[in-house]
């Protein structure tokens, strides 16, 4: 009778642990969705500048696709006179170039007036660029941005800026796609929620 009593009381633990695991993985399936969905939704509105977070600058010193694909993107609002102003954000990579200067001179090569690109070295990551825009915007008496990045990125960016007091007049995101953005935008839903839980919005004014 013990042993028929502890089987019993062993299989309803395990269907409570199979019930929550699949709600996790329901929960965590419906965030990578609403990331995704979020990234694709474009909306050109004009504002200040356009952000631009770095990504791999390979040893060469050529772009990688992900980061050219970004850089084209905003490009393609500046051109279309979207925001007079690109900013380019990135750190010091493990190939040992510097993110910021490399985006810059891709800007220039494609005929961006260096006088309307603002470089960042600082950048290292979405949360250092989004308060170093912030404090870029402030500095100018200026107050909106929009973000160009890849689509599984768009959502923590923007997140970033609006916590440092940014208004995120629209976004943009890169058509590039490759099979690591699975991992992307995996990873994305825990940084999303590392983001919101510590990111304060009286951040803005450190």
């Amino acid at each position: 009778m013990q042993t028929g009593a502890r089987q019993l009381h062993y299989t309803f633990g395990m269907k409570k642990v199979i019930v929550a695991a699949g709600v996790c993985l329901g929960l965590f399936a419906a965030a990578c969705v609403l990331i995704a969905l979020t990234g694709v939704d474009d909306n050109n509105a004009a504002a200040d500048i356009i952000v631009v977070p770095g990504n791999t600058v390979l040893e060469d010193g050529s772009l990688s696709e992900r980061l050219k694909s970004r850089l084209d993107v905003a490009l393609r609002l500046y051109n279309g006179k979207r925001a007079p102003v690109i900013f380019v954000s990135g750190g010091m990579g493990h190939e040992g170039r510097d993110e910021a200067s490399a985006m810059a001179a891709y800007l220039i090569d494609n005929h961006v007036p260096p006088a309307a690109i603002v470089q960042d070295s600082l950048g290292a990551t979405t949360a250092a660029t989004a308060k170093n825009a912030a404090g870029y915007l402030r500095a100018n008496k200026r107050q909106s941005a929009l973000v160009a990045t890849q689509y599984f990125h768009v959502a923590r960016t923007r997140l970033a800026l609006e916590r440092n007091g940014v208004h995120v007049a629209g976004t943009a995101y890169a058509h590039y796609f490759e099979i690591r953005d699975a991992y992307s935008l995996a990873r994305e839903v825990f940084a999303y929620a590392f983001y919101y839980l510590t990111l304060r919005s009286s951040d803005a004014g450190d």
